[in-house]
């Protein structure tokens, strides 16, 4: 079983990875997917380009009628670095999770059909992954989630464990 939650554990620190580095590159654009001149800290929105250009299928019009939404840009911006860090740090494990799950699925549903796969690509990968995080208890595994638990706050509202 210990080998198990090791891999458990360096799975929840790259997921986390997969969460944090696109919020890095949209608020500095660190130039891997976005530019620096498309940078969100220059004043251009981190969420345009692929609303606009990589959604498809039978949801391209409700993914594209929120370009332009401040709202869009800061919630998403805000949920990439929040589940990224939880993911990272081992804490929050069941919000993240849900909250990690619920993102993929809306990435997939913007790009339906996935480009080599009729139904199956790596956000739903990805979501299957995140939902077994706080089942096997990832957060304890390279993590802060041991102490994360033994706190009071945790240990009245079990839902922020």
């Amino acid at each position: 079983m210990v080998k198990e939650r090791y891999i458990w554990g360096v799975l929840r620190v790259f997921m986390g990875w997969i969460f944090l580095w696109p919020f890095f590159d949209k608020v500095f654009g660190l130039g891997l997917n976005t530019a620096k001149e498309n940078a969100w800290i220059t004043g251009n929105s981190p969420t345009t380009g692929f609303l606009l250009n990589a959604t498809k299928g039978p949801f391209v019009s409700f993914f594209q009628s929120l370009v332009g939404n401040a709202w869009v840009d800061w919630l998403f911006m805000i949920g990439i670095l929040l589940i990224g860090l939880a993911l990272l740090l081992g804490i929050g494990m069941r919000i993240a999770s849900a909250s990690g799950i619920l993102l993929m699925l809306l990435f997939w549903l913007a790009v339906l059909p996935p480009a080599h796969n009729p139904f199956l690509d790596e956000h739903i990968i990805y979501a299957i992954i995140i939902s077994g995080l706080p089942i096997v208890k990832a957060g304890r595994v390279f993590g802060f989630g041991g102490w994360w638990v033994e706190t009071s706050i945790v240990r009245r509202h079990h839902f922020l464990e």
